[in-house]
């Protein structure tokens, strides 16, 4: 009985008290079924469980209470509901306390906007509406917009007061020292930094409309300036020599020129002070890596943990063995190459990711396997795919803490005495951990480079080989916050047995021809038909370099230009792609595809993009949910394609009928996407169809590797940018929901700005 109930009946007189007692004493209050558990209970032997004692607690207090005191429990129950109900409209009038139906009144009284709430700092409408309050006392400040943009979008902000940056006649009680109407010559930052978010240049008036994004400097004006571009880690990574040279290094994993970008230092949770250069993820420039160089220990770019770091044989390079130069020359040769009796170690270009020894490095012990010259790093990409330094743990097939019938093994082998040496000595042993089915994962822990030669004794062998048994699943994942590169000289070969499934999660594989050239390999990715039952293929935050491999300026070799970067000829097979970037895709015309928020780039408009296992028949049933294709695709049929843009056209004499071409149009729909013109497809619904003076997607770049890859830029069409069935952006980037972002922006940013001030936004990345 609660306190309440109990004191309730206290204070009645002690006469009716004593008469409730006789007459649970004289006759059972108990129900056949409650009398027949307590003299179970009572006849067992002591001590009784947890709940059987609450059990019997409650039968035997049952027993000794009268009617009276049972009815003034109930009563007691609906005061106890009249107390809460009191104490909760106290807790209602605070904001931290309120029940969750009370925040929209609250924000209502003090006139908050509800917005999408797409970022994670504005998720939670409890805590917008309380930060509302707090920002409401900074209203009118630039700190309190650039907090707003920050927190709103999720991105790199920056806030600028463009009448700071009038060239005018200063007032002589309010002279600005800072503000010089013709820039410092003599030293970099003026150039660096010109038309950038930093730029503390003087300029004239400009009478343009700021809404628009067109005109700047002004009065009136204020700039939010964002990147939208992430910043992903490596760390210790190999770096590529290049070819014939030993001094020579680029520190991507494809061997191609990649500008380095700044790992973004947090401001705070409240911002206090206005965002600098290295709040932001931008790209790292020589004159800034420069100077910071010279700061030695207190470099705040240059370290362990920091933007970036070089090691020589594992060893971390001192900063005053650096020296900052640009390395590129004509046609994408090396200039300033370092000469012998230099100070320095090595020449570092970070806008282009390339080294200059000036003497070739000592290889690594023969003991060792730490490359002789390691990098870590950071990197642009817009959004969380592909593989990366994000979280994708959710993804995982295989859990480290599952049932029994579940095994994870590391690699490399951290045993002392090492239980496989390979990658395919890895996974012939996780398979032979299985004594029937179950799930087993390889995780490579490192973000290393795996060159995957087929063996010696057999050149035309699979680099690697899965073969599952019946009922079996493999995965081969990257670890939590790692991207290794996987190189192979032949193909991967999957093949299986019923009900059997291979994973893939957070790898990036590419093509490196063998010093003894043989034939080239099907595809990077290859399910043969012969003897093979595999049920399910799944690509989780991969990469299938487009066009196999990339040349050092960044562009795909021409010599495997049409080739496929996976071939499913495996009847019955279902291959699902989510959040992955891929090359083309031959898929046997009796196996699925299912794709989502993924890039599938054929390196070409002309080019195949998804076909049958020949190249030119329909393919097996295709679906496309928030997906950029690039290239032609002809399906037996299109289940679904939703908020997608397929970039495609014919090629002069070419034996296709249309870009886009589904053989079976009695089922499936197109619906919210962009799709090439004369597109042989049926049940259309809210599309753009391309055609002279229609609206079209206008991207970055369309080139794998750039850190604006099929990213769209802002000024493309709301039609497309907005044409998305939830309004946002069609394309594999949808599930950013960048221009709902931008309408939470633009609400907020109208609720603090200072009346008869304007705003626009300005992409840095």
């Amino acid at each position: 009985m609660s306190a309440q109930g109990q004191s309730l009946f206290d204070l009645l007189p002690a006469l009716y008290r004593l008469r409730d007692a006789q007459l649970a004493q004289s006759q059972s209050l108990l129900t056949p079924t409650e009398s027949a558990r307590l003299q179970n209970l009572q006849a067992l032997t002591p001590p009784l469980s947890p709940d059987q004692q609450q059990l019997f607690d409650q039968l035997t207090a049952k027993t000794a209470r009268g009617p009276l005191q049972s009815l003034l429990m109930l009563i007691d129950e609906q005061f106890q509901l009249l107390l809460d109900d009191l104490i909760q409209r106290y807790d209602d009038e605070f904001i931290e306390t309120c029940a969750p139906w009370v925040i929209p009144y609250i924000g209502d009284l003090i006139g908050y906007q509800l917005v999408n709430g797409v970022a994670p700092a504005v998720a939670s409408p409890r805590a917008e509406v309380a930060n509302t309050v707090s920002f409401r006392r900074r209203k009118g400040t630039a700190l309190v917009l650039e907090q707003l943009a920050r927190d709103v979008t999720g991105w790199g902000a920056h806030a600028v007061e463009f009448f700071r940056q009038l060239a005018t006649a200063q007032y002589v009680k309010h002279i600005r020292s800072d503000n010089h109407y013709a820039p410092n010559l003599r030293g970099w930052r003026p150039l660096i930094y010109m038309n950038s978010a930093f730029d503390l240049t003087a300029r004239q008036v400009d009478v343009r409309r700021i809404s628009d994004s067109r005109g700047r400097y002004n009065i009136q004006n204020i700039g939010v300036f964002l990147w939208s571009l992430n910043a992903y880690g490596a760390a210790k990574a190999p770096a590529t020599a290049v070819a014939g040279s030993s001094q020579l290094f680029r520190v991507g994993t494809l061997g191609a020129d990649m500008p380095l970008f700044n790992n973004p230092v947090s401001q705070g949770s409240d911002i206090t002070t206005p965002a600098q250069p290295i709040n932001v993820p931008d790209r790292l420039r020589r004159a800034v890596l420069q100077q910071d160089l010279q700061a030695g220990v207190g470099a705040a770019y240059y370290g362990e943990g920091l933007s970036v770091a070089l090691y020589l044989n594992g060893v971390l390079l001192n900063p005053y063995q650096i020296q900052i130069c640009n390395l590129s020359g004509a046609d994408g040769s090396w200039a300033n190459l370092p000469t012998t009796g230099s100070p320095y170690t090595v020449r570092f270009d970070p806008e282009l990711g390339r080294l200059a020894f000036v003497n070739a490095p000592a290889p690594p012990p023969a003991d060792s396997t730490t490359p002789s010259v390691q990098a870590s790093y950071y990197y642009g990409f817009g959004a969380d795919m592909g593989g990366g330094s994000y979280s994708r743990s959710d993804s995982f097939i295989v859990r480290s803490d599952a049932q029994s019938d579940t095994a994870v093994f590391p690699f490399p082998d951290t045993e002392s005495t090492p239980r496989y040496t390979t990658l395919q000595g890895a996974l012939t042993f996780a398979a032979a951990s299985l004594a029937g089915a179950g799930q087993v994962a390889v995780e490579i822990t490192d973000d290393g480079i795996y060159p995957l030669p087929s063996s010696p004794s057999s050149p035309g062998s699979p680099a690697l080989l899965f073969n599952v048994a019946a009922g079996v699943t493999i995965e081969l994942r990257a670890a939590e916050g790692r991207r290794p590169t996987l190189l192979i000289s032949q193909e991967i070969t999957l093949t299986g047995g019923a009900q059997s499934t291979v994973s893939l999660n957070g790898l990036v594989i590419g093509y490196a021809p063998a010093a003894a050239r043989t034939a080239l390999p099907a595809a990077l990715l290859h399910a043969p038909a012969e003897a093979s039952q595999l049920g399910t293929l799944n690509l989780s935050h991969c990469t299938l370099v487009p066009g196999w491999a990339l040349s050092p300026a960044g562009s795909p070799q021409p010599a495997y230009s049409g080739l496929p970067s996976l071939k499913a000829e495996s009847a019955g097979l279902q291959v699902t792609i989510q959040k992955s970037i891929v090359g083309a895709l031959f898929v046997s015309g009796e196996a699925t595809a299912i794709l989502s928020d993924s890039i599938v780039d054929a390196t070409g408009a002309t080019q195949i993009a998804y076909a049958a296992s020949d190249g030119k028949s329909g393919g097996g049933s295709l679906t496309l949910k928030s997906c950029t294709v690039i290239g032609k695709v002809h399906a037996g049929l299109l289940t679904l394609v939703s908020d997608s843009i397929v970039l495609a056209e014919l090629a002069a004499a070419d034996s296709w009928t249309a870009a886009m071409w589904a053989d079976r149009k009695q089922q499936g729909c197109v619906r919210f996407s962009y799709i090439p013109a004369m597109s042989s497809v049926l049940r259309q619904h809210e599309c753009v169809v391309q055609a002279s003076g229609v609206s079209q997607p206008l991207f970055y770049s369309l080139q794998y590797g750039d850190p604006g890859y099929c990213k769209l830029l802002p000024s493309t069409d709301d039609a497309i940018r907005r044409g998305a069935d939830d309004e946002g952006e069609m394309g594999a980037f949808h599930f950013v929901l960048a221009p709902l972002r931008e309408n939470d922006l633009q609400v907020r940013l109208q609720e603090y700005l200072p009346a008869g001030l304007e705003f626009g936004l300005f992409y840095q990345t």
